[in-house]
């Protein structure tokens, strides 16, 4: 049953893979998780996809091994997608504490020199939420890449902790700081503002 589910995540109907990451990750056995890591470096964009999004409903069960290929596998696709998985396990396990072992794999691969990785890499931190928020604080004062910056200023900004409009408001101020730094930093802080009257509204 296990290898027809495996092909299903192929099938071209979206229906078909969803309910496929479905059953597998309800009906998973020892090497569910390691058969899908297998999956993420694959040619087939769709297929490897999948398998994110299969591992991710699996939850913090897969987070030892995603961290592990997100920290030492060579291959940069396979490295942004478990980045991109364990942004899924956070968005789709929200009531159970994210793994400090998944926050610090994550912390590292911030400075990862691929771009998607890296960028995967802050997204999925920004999905973790407030447990994040020092990893990101603390990266944001460190990194020297204006991109890397931006994403983490974008990922505080819809993160809705309440300590990101300090940061945010310092560093739209903040002469020193890449520009395009600052300008996405006082449009995070807006939308901030937007969120908090909106929540102040209910």
């Amino acid at each position: 049953m296990t290898d027809s589910l495996f092909e299903q995540l192929k099938h071209p109907n979206p229906h078909m893979r969803e309910r496929a990451m479905r059953e597998l990750a309800e009906n998973r056995d020892e090497n569910t998780i390691s058969r899908l890591m297998g999956i993420l470096g694959d040619e087939d964009v769709p297929y490897r996809r999948a398998a994110v999004v299969a591992l991710g409903a699996i939850g913090m069960d897969a987070v030892p091994s995603l961290v592990e290929s997100l920290l030492n596998s060579d291959n940069a696709t396979i490295r942004g997608s478990c980045a991109k998985a364990l942004a899924q396990i956070a968005v789709n396990h929200p009531e159970v504490p994210f793994p400090s072992e998944g926050l610090q794999g994550l912390k590292k691969a911030i400075n990862d020199p691929n771009p998607v990785v890296h960028i995967a890499s802050v997204m999925a931190l920004g999905e973790i939420g407030s447990p994040a928020f020092d990893i990101l604080v603390e990266a944001l004062k460190t990194t020297d890449n204006p991109a890397v910056a931006v994403t983490i200023v974008n990922a505080l900004g819809s993160m809705g902790d309440e300590r990101a409009t300090e940061v945010l408001a310092t560093l739209s101020k903040d002469e020193s700081a890449d520009s395009y730094v600052r300008e996405s930093a006082t449009s995070a802080l807006s939308r901030l503002e937007m969120v908090g009257k909106y929540r102040g509204a209910n």
